[in-house]
């Protein structure tokens, strides 16, 4: 096999790939990536049998077909090294030697077999079909993966729910925070029998998120009882959903609050990252209380005898009303809004508040919770 490529392609399609490659695998083929040559077209393959990445590149010129696995980590680490310019890549069918030939040198490999490398699963006939926008996709994980769990006890939590009625709603929590994102979607198919529903991995959206940002266009997602496939205008993934039942988000967003607080984001955003400081380091709490169009934003350390307190401006005129958070999520959850301004919503200090954007981008909403943390006083 025989091929030239141009060394900037290469290594972007490859590194976007390379995130699912764990640091360490069980199999040690899956340290590798597949290329596979077909005409004057090159596909590469990473994975780590949870998760597969596939991407193609067009060639400058190529001979034969084949495949071949090479160590990523080597690979990668040669091509970040090469300024722009074709590479020419000449493989042995039959000892899997590889030499890539820059303008200035060469470097030799050894490949391994490709057909030892792990096939991406197929899904069945009875899988179910999404269609939505790229950009709308990306702006829903984007919004909601932040707020997945690292619980081995609920996997179900490990991963963003995507929930198919009306609209698109992607929906992650970790029992202290939930955010719901909901948007519009091209087409999906409909069914009786099967609920129109699945859970893809945390690890399977974080590396989705990087990948959509350079795409376009629309995204087609077909899912099974126990595999999703998401085809990119320039990658395909396919990876194993969470198996299992997502709790009742809806049944624990609070209605009718009665304190509806009105603020700017980013003096708020940036008025508790410099209270927080002076909070307990076990606890993170922090406490708002709004009175008068003001939010005095408190926290103490006591074993340390330090303190902080700050008050801004904000829109409420209602009778005092104090309520704790732990101040890492309320911090995350405003950077993770772009709205100017946001609406605090609760309805007694000791339930769940509300955080939301005071206007959605059109065509999203947005509705984050967070668990409050109790006062002392």
């Amino acid at each position: 096999m025989k091929f030239t490529v141009s060394s900037t392609d290469l290594l972007n399609h490859l590194q976007a790939i390379s995130r699912v490659i764990n640091t360490k695998n069980t199999l040690p083929i899956l340290d590798n990536f597949l290329l596979e040559l077909n005409g004057n077209q090159l596909t590469m393959t990473a994975s780590d049998l949870e998760t597969t990445l596939v991407t193609t590149i067009k060639l400058v010129s190529a001979e034969g077909e084949g495949k071949v696995a090479v160590a990523s980590k080597l690979l990668l680490d040669t091509l970040k090294e090469f300024s722009e310019q074709p590479l020419n890549f000449e493989i042995n069918d039959s000892n899997l030697a590889m030499v890539i030939k820059s303008g200035n040198g060469e470097f030799n490999f050894i490949g391994q077999n490709g057909d030892e490398y792990p096939i991406m699963p197929e899904l069945n006939n009875k899988a179910q079909s999404l269609v939505v926008e790229a950009g709308k996709l990306l702006s829903g994980i984007g919004n909601t993966v932040f707020c997945t769990a690292d619980d081995d006890l609920r996997p179900v939590m490990n991963g963003v729910l995507f929930d198919m009625n009306e609209k698109l709603t992607l929906v992650a929590t970790d029992a202290h925070k939930l955010v719901r994102f909901a948007t519009d979607y091209v087409s999906a198919s409909s069914s009786t029998d099967q609920a129109l529903s699945f859970i893809l991995p945390k690890k399977a959206a974080n590396t989705l998120k990087n990948i959509l940002a350079k795409e376009s266009g629309n995204v087609e997602i077909l899912f099974d009882e126990k595999n999703i496939r998401l085809k990119l205008e320039n990658y395909t993934m396919v990876c194993r959903q969470i198996e299992g039942k997502f709790p009742n988000y809806n049944a624990v967003i609070p209605q009718d609050n009665q304190y509806k607080i009105l603020a700017d984001r980013m003096l708020m955003l940036g008025a508790l990252k410099r209270v927080a400081v002076f909070s307990n380091q076990a606890s993170n709490l922090i406490k708002l209380e709004f009175v008068n169009n003001q939010a005095k934003i408190s926290a103490q350390d006591i074993d340390f005898s330090i303190s902080g307190e700050e008050t801004i401006d904000c829109q409420y005129a209602e009778e005092a009303v104090k309520i704790g958070f732990k101040s890492s999520f309320l911090i995350e959850m405003l950077s993770n809004l772009s709205a100017t301004d946001v609406i605090f919503e609760f309805s007694d200090p000791s339930r769940a508040g509300l955080i939301l954007p005071a206007e959605n981008i059109e065509g999203e909403e947005i509705l984050m919770l967070l668990m409050p943390m109790l006062l002392n006083d």
